[in-house]
């Protein structure tokens, strides 16, 4: 949409968390006439209230009215599913839907490097950053990551660079989003509740990423995963792959225990896989693409030897808390797939007192059992999913099932024996107790530190 048509136009948007908030003054500043509309309740969405009413802006909460379809543009935040009635009835009635991340990129000037995948976004999204910020250069990172892309977008230069962790729920109502490096992290079973348990569907989601890209636009992907190879053949633009498995002419690999990278012939050695600072196969992964796209922004291979060597991760990825009588308690909030446990699962060699369960979505832990066989003691099921969680587990180790975080969290205690480790690695969205993730794991953390 040429931005200035907005001007005048009725504007609904769809959901009123920091997303919404956002692309709802976005919408605004540019003359829309904005309307905010979200199902859940005033007291769930009290923190984003001031934010509607200080902008003026005319917001309906616990539910969706005729109001909503009097307009010619629907926003959608990410946490809206596309088969949700509003979204299908506007579509009935010829209403354009289109998302957050699509309508920031409208006003976006600066060269956009772009990061989906199922596991692994907010890591190498950050790890992008970081390399970004030691070489000096402008940059903001947004997206799914936690600030919303229309909150920086407008502050951009076009000497700037953005930097967007991006989910497959933005990449559904995206029609010209077109990033300058668009980089896939890896396709596995994820989100299966809102793609019809089908990963076809799931993959055709993620390969929007590109759908746009022609030209000097660039495709990082992973040559080692399944999926991502097979919708790769549609792509238009450059493609660079990574690989721990293969030796490649072009992109990264690993030769002789050190990432090197390969660009038009040019062989760049980068650092040795010991003195990556983030451990663990998935790690290495976002290494690769990290460095690739970080390379194609002009940053030099001392820069970023020196970041890879210093950066020790994201908050409720893995996240070391305290250690308490001989055990060790680690947040890994942010795992809310199966794919995402089954690599925490191979990065200690200790015994596990594993915390699963939450908003479920689709999930099939049959993936996990040989894991959790050999590397667990004992899972403690929480959230919405306990039930399932204990079936697909009883038989293969003890299940305890737990109705509360603090509850949980003195149940592991109690579970666990000096020299184990107690890991929440959830499996499962966060939604049931909790606004998101991260809020979670700063729970977790919380009663952690209160043990004694």
């Amino acid at each position: 949409m040429n931005v200035s048509q907005l001007r005048n136009t009725n504007v609904s948007v769809i959901g009123a968390a920091r997303s919404g908030v956002a692309v709802a003054k976005l919408l605004q500043a540019q003359g829309a006439h904005v309307f905010v509309s979200d199902r859940d309740s005033a007291e769930k969405l009290k923190s984003q209230i001031p934010h509607l009413t200080s902008a003026g802006i005319a917001f309906e909460l616990g539910g969706h009215t005729e109001r909503v379809y009097g307009c010619s543009l629907m926003v959608l935040s990410p946490g809206v599913p596309s088969n949700t009635p509003v979204v299908v009835e506007a579509q009935k009635r010829g209403i354009k839907v289109v998302s957050e991340v699509e309508v920031a990129s409208w006003f976006c000037r600066s060269p956009i490097v772009a990061i989906t995948g199922s596991n692994g976004k907010t890591t190498t999204t950050t790890l992008i950053g970081r390399m970004l910020a030691d070489a000096k250069k402008k940059l903001a990172v947004a997206g799914n990551i936690g600030t919303a892309f229309s909150a920086v977008v407008l502050e951009l230069a076009e000497t700037d660079i953005a930097v967007l962790e991006i989910s497959s729920f933005q990449l559904d109502h995206c029609e010209t989003f077109r990033p300058n490096i668009s980089v896939i992290l890896n396709i596995t079973q994820n989100h299966m509740d809102r793609y019809d348990n089908s990963m076809e569907n799931y993959a055709s989601s993620k390969a929007r990423i590109f759908m746009n890209q022609t030209g000097d636009n660039v495709l990082i992907y992973d040559a080692d995963d399944e999926w991502t190879q097979k919708i790769i053949g549609t792509a238009r633009c450059r493609t660079i792959p990574f690989s721990i498995t293969k030796q490649l002419t072009e992109g990264a690999c690993v030769e002789n225990g050190t990432l090197i990278t390969m660009f038009d012939g040019k062989r760049t050695e980068i650092v040795t896989i010991d003195q990556i600072s983030i451990a663990g196969p998935h790690n290495l992964y976002n290494a690769m693409a990290s460095t690739l796209a970080a390379q194609l922004m002009g940053v030099g291979s001392a820069s970023l030897r020196a970041t890879l060597k210093n950066f020790k991760g994201v908050e409720h990825r893995q996240e070391f808390v305290r250690e308490l009588n001989g055990v060790k308690y680690i947040n890994d909030s942010k795992a809310t797939s199966v794919d995402a446990v089954w690599y925490a699962l191979q990065s200690y060699k200790e015994p596990i007192v594993l915390m699963v369960g939450g908003r479920d979505k689709g999930n099939d832990y049959s993936r996990l059992h040989a894991l959790v066989k050999n590397n667990v003691r004992v899972i403690v099921a929480i959230g919405e999913s306990a039930e399932k969680v204990e079936k697909a587990f009883t038989g293969i180790v003890p299940v305890r099932r737990a109705t509360a975080m603090d509850e949980a969290v003195m149940m592991a205690q109690h579970l666990a024996e000096p020299g184990d480790v107690v890991l929440l690695s959830p499996a499962c969205a966060s939604f049931d107790w909790f606004e998101n993730y991260e809020q979670r794991g700063m729970v977790f953390k919380e009663l952690v530190r209160n043990l004694s």
